[in-house]
């Protein structure tokens, strides 16, 4: 892999480690600056000396790579909220505040909220910087929020609630990598609008979306075909109901629902063919230049300027410039400036599930497609496309799948055929889309065009449907660890650098890498069989309890029943063990190795259990005193769940605490586990 040999390449390499350690490391912002600008000054000085003898070059290479390091990590720590004194969390005071926000973004709804995405301008008119997600309680205004409207609000500030629950996706998480990390929530529609005399991109954005969508109602556009042409055209896949989103994914073609490089690549080779014509005018390839590169960062502006869209048409950038230019289009090269730039932008991008896919997907096609297209050559180009589809679709496959299993614990057996039957006509129904709007905005939208495109995107739905329903070809709680997924990539690289080299020194590297992955596999299958818990979830209303023997699991609970219980599905697949037994039914008393556990419900029967627990579990809200209840069994530690009254939940944890006795509350705590 001669990019590897790519001064660049290796650049944005040491900038990444930067950006990783950033992230896990917290270090002063005076401390990471000063370190900063030592490297500089030694960066200078080791230039000076290896200009003078050049047997000292490799000391300033040594000090460029420290410098990228530090340039990733000083970006990660910049974007820390703690950092910048104007923070809105250096103003918060413990009375009511007085808070101005401007929305930035408008989230899915749920049942009961409507969320956005606000920033913080002023806090008790303290000038204030930050983002938030704001949720308001329907029915609780009669305001529908766009974006760049302004508002004063007097709710406190919270943090975004943690998983309670083993090995639930973490929310929090997924907030803080985009900078989010409180949230409000309006209840009684104590919300002032305010004037805001800025406009952002974004709001002219949403205005302008709001206007074609407007549109295509006027001509009979609704339901999921509408909701589609908002997500392949405009970025927006709010809309979407969950059947058809769930139909995409358990098809493999999900890809298609987000703006990405497929759909900005499309869309450049339509611009290209479109424009093609100027090129015969004086400086006319300048002049198409300029004009697609226009609608590409146009299209790009409509569709929300998301990350996805963002770095796709950074990188198509590149591109257009290259075959304006008639340069050879070296596609790594174009991928390394892409990704150089964005992380600089923002080096939070890395952490994101689709910036990661979306450029190992590229990535794999430019250096595993090629080689499998090699295997065969058709004469006939009626087969040769299909057979270049199908090549390209193994190679992003291939570079996807680790980290799909990994993130997604499923693998749709039927990609192939989504993306054979789907991307040929991709380009027919983005173009297609495109004039349709055109066409809907200046009101000469022909009714036939509109019932003709209207039909293709019902077909479609109905295609990936059917293919997504196909349940014997959709594999599902595929269980698969961080380590897992790295020898995963080893495997896949080194075998793809023997066959491209057909080195046969390079085979040691894959038994090396076979070895590596079958050892973790079963030194992570020794850890299930030898690994016993029990856990105690937190579940509204409910009582839980989980037990695992090696990968056998039982579950006894009083639940009306296990089935669409997502935390359940988590901790099987995060523990890679199966479900053996699930009892309607909790139980007095448990004996898990040395420790017992007593149970008291409701009923607050006890007195006639002559043991002293190490755990006593509180369900149902028992009434009872807990005073004599520890005095009696003495027991280490109180858990207290979800089925309980929070107030007497509260006495119960100051009782334990004069008794100096560890008080676990699953609702704050998260779920009880404890092996054994």
């Amino acid at each position: 892999m001669k990019i590897l040999k790519y001064i660049p390449a290796q650049l944005v390499f040491f900038l990444i480690i930067g950006i990783v350690l950033g992230f896990y490391i917290e270090l002063r912002f005076l401390l990471v600056s000063a370190l900063l600008v030592f490297s500089l000054l030694l960066l200078l000085i080791t230039y000076l000396l290896s200009k003078k003898k050049e047997n000292q070059y490799h000391y300033f290479t040594v000090c460029t790579y420290a410098i990228f390091i530090l340039i990733g990590f000083a970006s990660v720590t910049f974007k820390n909220p703690n950092v910048n004194e104007k923070n809105y969390l250096n103003h918060l005071s413990d009375n009511s505040n007085e808070t101005e926000l401007i929305i930035i973004d408008i989230l899915k709804p749920n049942a009961y909220y409507d969320s956005y995405i606000a920033t913080v301008v002023s806090i008790n008119s303290a000038h204030s910087v930050g983002k938030i997600k704001l949720n308001i309680l329907k029915d609780s205004t009669k305001n529908d929020f766009s974006i760049d409207d302004k508002i004063m609000v007097f709710e406190d500030f919270k943090e975004i609630d943690k998983p309670l629950n083993p090995y639930q996706f973490n929310y929090k998480n997924y907030l803080a990598r985009q900078q989010i990390h409180h949230q409000m929530t309006i209840y009684d529609g104590t919300i002032i609008p305010l004037n805001n005399n800025k406009t952002s991109l974004k709001g002219l954005a949403h205005t302008f979306r709001q206007k074609i969508n407007t549109s295509l109602l006027e001509n009979g556009f609704e339901g999921d075909e509408l909701a589609i042409i908002n997500a392949l055209l405009l970025g927006q896949r709010k809309e979407i109901s969950k059947e058809i989103i769930e139909n995409y994914q358990n098809a493999g073609a999900i890809h298609i629902l987000a703006v990405s490089g497929l759909h900005v690549g499309i869309i450049l080779l339509l611009l290209n063919f479109l424009f093609k014509p100027l090129e015969r005018l004086k400086q006319g390839k300048v002049i198409k230049l300029c004009i697609v590169v226009f609608f590409l960062w146009a299209f790009a502006f409509i569709a929300g300027l998301s990350a996805s869209v963002i770095r796709a048409v950074t990188m198509f950038t590149a591109v257009a410039v290259a075959l304006a230019t008639k340069k050879e289009i070296n596609t790594y090269k174009t991928l390394l400036i892409s990704v150089f730039f964005l992380l600089l932008f923002n080096p939070l991008y890395l952490f994101e599930v689709g910036f990661q896919l979306s450029y190992l997907a590229v990535f794999f096609i430019v250096w595993v497609q090629p080689k499998l297209y090699n295997l065969w050559k058709p004469k006939y180009k009626v087969i040769d496309y299909p057979w270049q589809l199908f090549t390209v679709s193994i190679a992003a496959q291939l570079g996807v799948l680790p980290l799909s299993l990994y993130y997604f614990h499923q693998f749709p057996g039927l990609f192939l055929v989504a993306n054979l039957i789907i991307i040929p006509f991709l380009g027919l129904i983005l173009g297609l889309g495109i004039l349709v709007i055109l066409l809907a905005l200046l009101d000469i939208l022909p009714n036939f065009i509109a019932n003709i495109y209207e039909e293709i995107i019902s077909i479609l739905n109905t295609t990936v449907g059917w293919i997504g329903k196909q349940e014997s070809f959709l594999f599902q709680n595929i269980s698969f660890t961080v380590v897992s997924t790295i020898l995963s990539y080893l495997l896949i690289i080194t075998f793809f650098k023997w066959f491209e080299t057909r080195n046969k020194t390079a085979i040691k590297y894959i038994l090396i890498a076979v070895i590596f992955f079958q050892s973790n596999l079963i030194l992570e299958k020794y850890n299930t069989h030898h690994g016993s818990e029990f856990v105690i979830f937190n579940k509204s209303r409910y009582s839980i309890l989980l037990k695992r023997n090696g990968n056998a699991t039982s579950i006894e609970h009083n639940l009306d029943s296990l089935t669409n219980k997502g935390f359940i599905k988590d901790y099987l697949i995060g523990t890679n063990s199966k479900l053996a037994s699930d009892e309607n039914l909790i139980k007095n008393t448990y004996q898990f190795g040395s420790k017992s556990i007593v149970v008291i419900d409701s009923f607050g029967v006890y007195k006639n259990l002559n043991i002293n627990p190490e755990i006593i579990w509180l369900r149902n809200s028992p009434k009872l005193n807990l005073d004599r209840l520890i005095d009696q069994m003495k027991p280490k530690t109180i858990i207290a769940d979800a089925s309980n009254y929070k107030n007497l939940v509260e006495q119960w944890q100051k009782t334990s605490k004069t008794n100096n006795i560890h008080f676990h509350y699953t609702v704050k705590d998260g779920a009880f586990m404890e092996k054994y």
